[in-house]
């Protein structure tokens, strides 16, 4: 697995996991998500944090089984406060779902998380959720609070009805009555299935960030 380095940024080196390695971290964002579904007691109206700790559990039992082939190159670590840069002393965040590549690691000692996942509730037909997929989601990227020292960020939108394209679209719907049309939601480049991609421009001197969003619908689409 080769990992791409640019030049160091805030005194952090500058994370380019390239489509290959996000297309790693929404595999197992999706074979977890199947995981956490077996489970008879599995509610897609539950809160948004059993769901995130069910998800969590599904990805490193995922990557545990075997049959993912980089199940071994990976760790699904828990929750944690964050600091945006690292002159901060007193965390301004929390992520959801922090992942390491093992490769990272080892090669450039690396201790912050190499991909964050941000989780959120969503449904295409609820303007608030959509507004909050949007304004707690997306824009923590945006603004540098996640993920300021690399190009890609990810977030995993729990379909509480409906379907993942609808979700896409009552998104897409809020940000163009807010006139964020360039912030946009499309079908991911990388992948086939419920997912898709957006850029979104940050505060300079910060360069772009590339967000990848795995919309996961309770049932079988």
């Amino acid at each position: 697995m080769r990992i791409p380095y640019a030049s160091p940024s805030h005194n952090r080196p500058f994370l380019e996991l390239g489509p290959d390695n996000s297309a790693v971290v929404l595999r197992t964002l999706e074979a977890g998500w199947q995981v956490a579904q077996r489970s008879e007691t599995f509610s897609i109206e539950a809160g948004e944090v059993e769901i995130t700790e069910r998800l969590r559990d599904g990805m490193r039992q995922a990557l545990s089984e075997g049959e993912l082939p980089w199940g071994k190159q990976l760790i699904v670590a828990p929750g944690t406060e964050s600091r945006s840069q690292p002159d901060i002393l007193v965390p301004d965040g929390r992520t959801d779902i922090p992942v390491y590549f093992i490769e990272i690691f080892t090669r450039y000692g690396e201790h912050d998380p190499h991909a964050i996942v941000e989780c959120k509730r969503i449904s295409g037909s609820d303007t608030h959720l959509c507004r909050e997929y949007v304004v707690e989601g997306v824009d923590r990227f945006k603004t540098g609070k996640y993920s300021l020292n690399h190009s890609a960020g990810y977030m995993a939108g729990y379909v509480r009805d409906g379907t993942a394209a609808e979700a896409a679209d009552g998104v897409n719907a809020y940000l163009n009555r807010t006139g964020r049309i360039d912030d946009s939601l499309s079908t991911s480049p990388i992948l086939s299935g419920p997912f898709w991609s957006s850029s979104h421009l940050r505060p300079e001197p910060n360069q772009p960030i590339e967000l990848h969003h795995a919309l996961l619908s309770g049932a079988a689409e």
